[in-house]
């Protein structure tokens, strides 16, 4: 009987130090977005990164620091971040169109076209963008013919 109280009161103590760090979590998320939309990037990088140290599948946290790389103009660590919404979801269209405008960015156009294809079978709500990145390409590809 000992052996069951015992074994039940570390599962209620596992349940509640999980709920608290899931809090906390979503705390630090919700904080880097605040200051993410008043445009204080350095700020609310540091509070995506905390989120990412609480939970590694923070896919927003990621995406958010993508976001915030794009606007240091720091193309490596904001596909590094795009990459890493990717693995952790593969149809987040938000993540592949910004990888796609990179890619243009860039002039791979190879890369681009695949992830193009992706894109129309997972958009769902941003599927407008698709027409967008066919304009870049055609720009890009005779760009590169002359």
């Amino acid at each position: 009987m000992k052996k069951i109280k015992f074994i039940f009161k570390i599962i209620l103590l596992s349940l509640f130090c999980i709920t608290s760090v899931l809090g906390e979590e979503s705390k630090y998320f919700i904080e880097g977005k605040k200051l993410f939309s008043n445009q204080e990037f350095d700020e609310s990088k540091f509070f995506f990164e905390k989120d990412i140290v609480f939970n590694p599948k923070s896919e927003n946290s990621y995406l958010y620091l993508a976001k915030i790389f794009k606007k240091k103009n720091d193309d490596e660590a904001e596909e590094l971040n795009l990459n890493s919404v990717l693995i952790l979801n593969p149809k987040n269209e938000e993540a592949i169109y910004m990888l796609m405008k990179l890619k243009v960015k860039q002039s791979n156009f190879s890369e681009t076209e695949k992830l193009l294809d992706k894109f129309k079978m997972v958009c769902s709500s941003i599927c407008f963008k698709n027409n967008e990145i066919k304009k870049s390409l055609l720009n890009l590809s005779t760009e590169s013919k002359n």
